[in-house]
């Protein structure tokens, strides 16, 4: 308990030093960062390691992007690292360690293949703070991405759970009696169908609209009142446990025949996670869709081209 409160003082210290840029060096790239050693006897972070660590994006007093809030990030530990980024200085951190650093517009509109954030305009600056606290390395024939793939499995696993336990509670209190989907979602069928399973790798029309948990729609198309961007209300196509919509509504669809009318509810994680869909859904927001499936058919597809005979062999 102690180490963590005296931790947290030093990083304190360390924002409020921010503001003054004092005692921070600077990447090739001009970015400006300062490490906090967090632990002398950490492993040393090498080219070719993926490392796991926790981040905080900060632009103007306001939280940006906060992993704590979703699970922890990976990434591979380069020698070089991207342009005016945190990965430039990668190799000088060792496994709890932190650090804060300075991304300026300027800089980035100028030489930044990722281009610049939208809300940041010239003049502007943005604050990372990051914590290291794994890295992944290779060992015993083994990559260090395969350690990283595991662990970052286990990560989402529990994420998951999180938040199938806060739409099981939402269920509970509405007193829904819904279906678990493969333990990745919920569905309630409100009016069976009577055509065709929406299986596997069939093609689905539907008409939906998806709102949030406190009952905010987002889109529609069914309802042009509901939507946060004007588009037309034309059937909704995808291919079902293929492509074509986030990944809950690829997966809830199987439960569903054509002339069904329902409602799937979705954790973040399997729909748009950590980044959410700006404005419209937040980061990290479990959705409900109400969906009617009109059409299920066997999708179709183009044959490959054919070659056409080499002279002489015809």
């Amino acid at each position: 308990m102690k180490k963590t409160a005296l931790f947290l003082t030093a990083l304190s210290i360390l924002i409020l030093n921010a503001c003054t840029n004092i005692g921070f060096d600077k990447t090739k790239s001009g970015l400006e960062y300062k490490i906090i050693s967090g632990n002398d006897k950490g492993d040393s972070l090498k080219h070719g390691d993926i490392v796991k660590f926790e981040y905080r994006i900060i632009f103007k007093d306001s939280m940006v992007m906060n992993s704590y809030d979703f699970m922890p990030v990976y990434d591979q530990v380069d020698s070089v690292g991207r342009f005016h980024d945190f990965s430039e200085f990668l190799t000088k951190m060792k496994v709890g360690d932190s650090a804060v650093s300075y991304q300026l517009y300027d800089t980035l509109e100028k030489n930044s293949q990722f281009g610049v954030p939208p809300y940041m305009k010239k003049g502007d600056k943005q604050q990372m703070t990051i914590k290291v606290t794994t890295v992944f390395k290779a060992k015993d024939g083994k990559l260090s991405r395969d350690f990283a793939i595991e662990d970052y499995n286990k990560e989402m696993d529990k994420y998951k759970s999180k938040e199938l336990a806060e739409i099981e509670k939402y269920l509970q209190l509405k007193k829904i009696n819904a279906e678990k989907v493969n333990n990745n979602l919920y569905v309630v069928i409100d009016q069976e169908g009577t055509g065709k399973q929406a299986d596997s790798g069939q093609l689905v029309g539907v008409k939906y609209s998806g709102y949030g948990f406190d009952g905010v729609y987002f889109d529609s198309n069914t309802d042009s009142t509901r939507q946060t961007q004007k588009h037309s209300l034309d059937t909704f196509f995808f291919v079902s446990k293929g492509d074509g919509a986030i990944s809950g509504m690829l997966e809830g669809i199987t439960k569903f025949k054509k002339g069904a009318k329902g409602r799937m509810f979705i954790p973040s994680i399997m729909a748009y996670g950590p980044q959410g869909n700006p404005p419209a859904i937040k980061p990290n927001q479990n959705l409900i869709f109400d969906i009617e499936v009109v059409e299920v058919k066997d999708l179709v597809r183009n044959p490959a081209p054919q070659m056409p005979p080499m002279p002489g062999n015809q």
